[in-house]
C-alpha cells in the first residue's frame, strides 16, 4: 500500500504550471475512487481517493482530499497496512497547504505532517516521533504527492505529451517528469475505459524502484475531461504491483 501513495506521485508528474485559472473544474466533493490492489495475481487490499467537502484554514476556504489503504485479511497475516492521507490546498488549486500522513503498517507506525509556508517559500516535514527538520526550498505552484493528482486533472493531455511538474513529500522538493506514450482500451473492474497510457520517469523515486535495473510503471487514464486514473502498474525486482479502478462513485452535478 505504501507504494500506492508513490505511484500517485509519479502520475502527478504530469502537471506543468497551474493554469487553469477559470477552468472548468472536473471533479466535486463526495468523488470516491475504489482501487482493487494486488500484488502479482494475489489479491493485497484496496485504496481510496476521495474528494471530501470543504475546509476552512486561516479563514480562508480550502480543498480537501483524502486517501486511505488498507490490506485484506488474507495480506493482513503478513503485513497489516492502514494507512490514511489527508491533503489540503488552496480553493483555486494552485498550491498545497497541508499535508498529513498516518501510516499503520506493520509493527511501524508513524505520523506526519508537511507544513507550507508560502511567505518564506519554504515546506517543513515534522514526524510525531523525532520532531520537525529543518525546512525546504520550494518552489511556485508545488504540490504534494496526494492534491497534484487533482491538479492533475485540470490538464489539457494528449498522445505524445511529455510535461514536468513540482512535487514535495517535505523532504525534498523534485522536478519530476511523464510522457504520454499512446492510447488504450482497458478493461478493469469498473468498466471497460478509453485511455491514454503514461509513462513517468523514476529517477526521483527510491525504494524498489530505485533498486530494480529494469523497473518500470505504467498509468493509464481515461481520455476525457476527467482524467480519472483506471490501472496502475509497477514492475519492480521483488514482482509486479497492480492497481485497477474497482467502483467510481461520483455525485450527480459533477462535471
Amino acid at each position: 500500500m505504501p507504494q500506492f501513495i508513490a505511484l500517485l506521485t509519479l502520475l502527478s508528474c504530469l502537471l506543468t504550471s497551474p493554469a487553469w485559472a477559470g477552468a472548468t473544474v472536473p471533479f466535486c466533493p463526495g468523488e470516491k475512487l475504489t482501487y482493487r490492489l494486488s500484488w502479482e495475481a494475489v489479491p493485497a487490499g484496496e485504496a481510496c481517493i476521495e474528494v471530501m467537502p470543504p475546509a476552512e484554514m486561516d479563514g480562508q476556504q480550502a480543498r480537501h482530499f483524502r486517501m486511505t489503504a488498507r490490506t485484506n485479511s488474507f495480506a493482513d497475516l503478513f503485513y497489516k497496512v492502514r494507512d490514511q492521507v489527508d491533503s489540503y490546498t488552496d480553493a483555486g488549486m494552485t498550491r498545497s497547504l497541508l499535508y498529513l500522513q498516518n501510516q499503520r503498517e506493520g509493527s511501524y507506525k508513524r505520523n506526519i505532517t508537511v507544513n507550507f509556508f508560502w511567505d518564506r517559500g519554504r515546506a517543513q516535514y515534522s514526524n510525531i516521533i523525532n520532531g520537525p527538520k529543518k525546512p525546504i526550498v520550494i518552489l511556485p505552484g508545488t504540490f504534494d504527492p496526494l492534491s497534484i493528482f487533482y491538479a492533475f486533472r485540470f490538464m489539457d493531455i494528449r498522445e505524445g505529451a511529455s510535461v514536468t511538474c513540482p512535487v514535495t513529500d517535505g523532504v525534498k522538493c523534485v522536478i519530476g517528469g511523464a510522457e504520454v506514450i499512446g492510447r488504450e482500451t482497458i478493461k478493469v473492474p469498473a468498466g471497460t475505459f478509453d485511455t491514454f497510457v503514461v509513462q513517468p520517469e523514476l529517477q526521483h523515486i527510491g525504494g524498489v524502484f530505485k533498486k530494480s535495473k529494469d523497473a518500470k510503471l505504467l498509468i493509464w487514464v481515461t481520455a476525457d475531461e476527467r482524467l480519472l486514473p483506471v490501472r496502475i502498474s509497477s514492475k519492480v525486482i521483488v514482482g509486479r504491483f497492480y492497481a485497477e479502478l474497482s467502483v467510481a462513485d461520483i455525485p450527480d452535478g459533477c462535471p
